[in-house]
């Protein structure tokens, strides 16, 4: 009965990957068919009618970005992206996840950040990154390892962090040629980018790149040095010659919140070819942070607002970590959505929270997800019944002080081993801040839908 599965399977992976082959544009609402044979949660459908609904309507900014990815992106990458991230991770995988989570009564995340090195050829104000040791590397057996616990829980999305992940591309390719059945991601500031590296990224197929710009020239070479931002367009040129996809990283702050989320700066990734855009704010972490960067809350509205409006204007996809926080019902950190292990091995529940209570060296993926921090997060999501407070650290500070003693996690910073009493502090005065505008915005919110 599994070899007839499976080779009915092919056919009808065939006949729809056919569709993409033959004439994609013409054949869109084909592929909507197709993929709904993969269906396996209501929501799914949901999702599949809201792309028939894009699909029917031309001068839809949604359609006109679909059109954008069929014209600019190979069509090696194209077949490759709907096999593992469409398919595997968003049907197939999800579906296995969630039965895992029923069964361990555990959150099982839909993606994994990991860091395969430490090392950076940057050194940018305010990141936490540069007080690690730079010796500091998950080798590519412990990644791989990672990959093939996670699959077995369902996870097919795979995402690399630092330090600055391509020091290691070449062991990178080799794990995305590897897992074929994967995709992947590399947060990466980009110029490290060459016409060699951009070749492999069009063979594999299944890995993208989100290029680190906080702006123009003079807002990224503030924090991360001059030559910079210059470097990083040139890694976008570089990608967009070989029809590789990738999209770009704005960290927003104080000094460049205004610039960032303008249209002209959204125009402007869309024309060096970025599919999408994924908007973070700044987080106080470590030794070296500078709390004068975080974001006044008349600045996050700003973003708020701003990313609503391109996502129903413009050809790109853009998310917001923090302000998307209503879409996907509060926080997505420690393992609900997504986990971070860092070069040492430290699972931890996000990127952005440095403590942990496990070592994936010493531990499974599945026990580590299991393990006490990991289980607050568990039960106390979500942290705000306003899920425009999403954050236990920025937002509710008081939560993550109290999940962090609970469960007796230790900090992972090597320099500082920062306390969290001393962490959330920081965050105390601009979280009450942002309460009272998010509370207003999340009434009128509720009062619209």
């Amino acid at each position: 009965m599994s070899f007839i599965k499976r080779f009915f399977g092919s056919l009808l992976m065939k006949k729809g990957l056919g569709y993409l082959k033959e004439n994609p544009e013409e054949n869109l609402p084909k592929i909507v068919d197709w993929l709904e044979k993969y269906t396996v949660k209501p929501h799914h459908e949901h999702y599949l009618e809201m792309a028939r609904e894009i699909i029917d309507d031309k001068d839809n900014n949604w359609y006109q970005m679909i059109q954008r990815a069929l014209k600019e992106i190979n069509p090696n990458t194209l077949e490759k992206f709907l096999t593992s991230f469409v398919i595997n991770s968003a049907f197939i995988g999800n579906a296995r996840a969630m039965k895992m989570k029923e069964k361990h009564q555990c959150n099982v995340p839909w993606a994994i950040l990991m860091d395969p090195t430490a090392a950076c050829n940057l050194k940018c104000t305010g990141c936490w990154a540069a007080e690690y040791d730079k010796a500091d590397s998950l080798s590519n057996e412990e990644l791989d390892k990672i990959i093939r616990q996670g699959k077995k829980l369902g996870i097919y999305m795979y995402i690399y962090s630092g330090g600055e992940p391509l020091v290691r591309k070449n062991d990178l390719i080799k794990l995305a040629d590897k897992h074929q059945d994967c995709a992947f991601l590399a947060f990466t500031n980009g110029t490290l980018i060459d016409d060699t590296f951009a070749e492999n990224l069009a063979r594999v197929g299944n890995f993208a790149l989100a290029i680190s710009v906080e702006g123009y020239e003079e807002e990224t070479d503030l924090r991360r040095g001059k030559g910079t931002y210059q470097k990083a367009i040139k890694g976008m040129d570089t990608l967009k010659k070989y029809g590789v996809p990738f999209g770009f990283s704005t960290c927003y702050h104080s000094k460049n919140t205004e610039v960032v989320g303008s249209d002209e700066y959204m125009d402007f990734m869309v024309e060096k070819g970025c599919m999408f855009g994924w908007y973070f704010t700044y987080m106080p972490l470590g030794k070296d942070a500078v709390p004068e960067l975080l974001a006044s809350p008349k600045q996050r509205e700003y973003m708020y607002h701003q990313v609503r409006k391109a996502r129903n204007e413009k050809p790109i996809f853009l998310m917001d970590f923090w302000n998307d926080g209503e879409y996907v019902n509060g926080c997505i950190a420690g393992g609900r959505c997504y986990l971070h292990i860092n070069a040492s091995g430290d699972v931890e529940p996000c990127a952005f929270i440095h403590y942990s209570n496990v070592n994936i060296r010493e531990t499974s993926l599945l026990d580590a997800l299991k393990s006490p921090l990991f289980m607050e997060y568990h039960r106390n999501q979500p942290f705000n019944e306003n899920h425009l407070r999403p954050c236990p650290l920025l937002d509710n500070p008081d939560y993550l002080k109290e999940m962090v003693h609970n469960s007796c996690a230790c900090s992972t910073q090597p320099a500082d081993k920062e306390d969290v009493d001393e962490l959330t502090d920081k965050c105390q005065e601009i979280a009450k801040q942002w309460g009272e505008t998010a509370d207003r915005l999340w009434e009128k919110s509720q009062q619209k839908k």
